[in-house]
């Protein structure tokens, strides 16, 4: 059984995420990590300009917005990605089955419980219909658009009575998640700038010009486990069903139907796509200053590979990973922007000098790049806030 180390998982990083180099292209860019994260709008566009050199926020939202090149859609583990048309299809279509069921199936318990309504499908299929009724007559329109024209999409229920985790919610939050994770919307372009995450709604078969094509879900779980063993082998059974959001039974079967090779690897067995044991070439050294929720770093579950001990202060208690410094495939600090503008970092391994001033040059270009713009990350960590502060 071929043994790969840590240092040459490492070494896969350079190329494969597009870390040690430049990207040909934003979708090459985009397809080489599987996706972009977008629960927070400013990962998106800093994740892109750590891969692309020379890109414009510009550049990113035209991709986005008016060429449409590029998607954001529900994906894996009930996550908001930023991808290619054909990969957003491949996602849609790996998820499991139970995907907006369970989230279903929870809020029509919510509506009649709280006497919203006596037959919560009946009701839900009511209120779906008449948002895209809406939506097809308007073309597009805001949440907020929304309720003022359909008056049950302003009703709220709360959840968690005497809890500390409970509170309210809208029910056009939900609704809009479930007509979202069917395929039937898309987000279309926010109010505001880049790093609003105030989006206007689409019918997905008028944003794209074409519906999502239906796809066997088995054959899309097959091309899913390819292309991530593709660009984050060799990675671990728990690796990818936690980055999947499947169960143990359906990872498996997956990794088999794509005939994934086994591997050694520091912590156990892993995998890799059959023809993936040469040795990786020795990349030249690199940094790079990825924001939180970078898909690199949350591209697998068990990390200690590239994170080190480090997870308490760069991870917040949900396990949402704030920015991160990285140095030929590790993660060696952290950073934040401060409320003036500034890019301060912090090394919580030794580095070489040389290494210390590659990453200065990069947070004064991360500086120079974000302008006038401040972008706050949306899950906070321990060393994030420090620093910002």
């Amino acid at each position: 059984m071929r043994r790969i180390p840590d240092s040459e998982r490492r070494d896969r990083l350079a190329t494969r995420h597009y870390l040690a180099g430049s990207a040909p292209s934003l979708v090459d860019a985009v397809a080489g990590v599987v996706g972009l994260h977008a629960s927070d709008p400013s990962t998106v566009y800093l994740s892109a300009r750590a891969r692309v050199r020379d890109l414009a926020s510009r550049g990113l939202e035209t991709a986005l917005y008016d060429d449409r090149t590029l998607v954001r859609l529900w994906g894996m583990r009930k996550t908001l990605f930023v991808t290619t048309h054909y990969l957003a299809a491949i996602a849609h279509a790996a998820s499991p089955d139970e995907f907006g069921a369970a989230e279903r199936r929870r809020l029509a318990a919510l509506l009649i419980d709280q006497g919203k309504t006596d037959d919560a499908d009946a009701w839900l299929a009511g209120v779906a219909d008449a948002v895209l009724e809406v939506l097809e007559e308007r073309g597009q329109a805001t949440a907020n658009e929304l309720r003022d024209e359909i008056p049950e999409m302003r009703e709220t229920l709360t959840f968690g009575d005497g809890k500390s985790w409970g509170g309210t919610i809208g029910v056009s939050t939900r609704v809009l998640f479930l007509l979202a994770a069917d395929g039937a919307i898309m987000r279309g372009r926010p109010l505001g700038s880049w790093v609003s995450s105030q989006y206007r709604w689409v019918p997905t078969a008028a944003w794209l010009g074409e519906a999502l094509p239906a796809m066997d879900r088995d054959a899309a779980r097959t091309d899913l486990v390819r292309r991530w063993l593709e660009r984050y082998g060799p990675g671990t059974t728990v690796d990818l069903k936690w980055w999947t959001g499947w169960t143990v039974r359906d990872t498996r079967a997956a990794l088999a139907s794509a005939k994934a090779v086994e591997v050694e690897l520091a912590d156990g067995p892993g995998w890799v796509l059959p023809g993936d044991l040469e040795p990786a070439e020795d990349s030249k050294e690199w940094v790079a200053l990825l924001p939180g929720l970078d898909s690199t770093v949350m591209g697998w579950k068990e990390r200690s590979w590239y994170l080190g001990h480090h997870a308490p202060i760069l991870f917040d208690r949900n396990g949402n990973a704030g920015p991160t410094v990285w140095w030929n495939g590790r993660v060696v600090g952290g950073w934040a922007q401060s409320e003036d503008g500034e890019i301060a970092f912090r090394l919580l391994d030794p580095v070489s000098r040389e290494a210390t001033r590659m990453i200065e040059t990069e947070a004064h270009r991360l500086e120079s790049w974000l302008d006038a713009v401040r972008v706050t990350p949306r899950f906070r960590t321990p060393l994030e806030q420090e620093l910002a502060s």
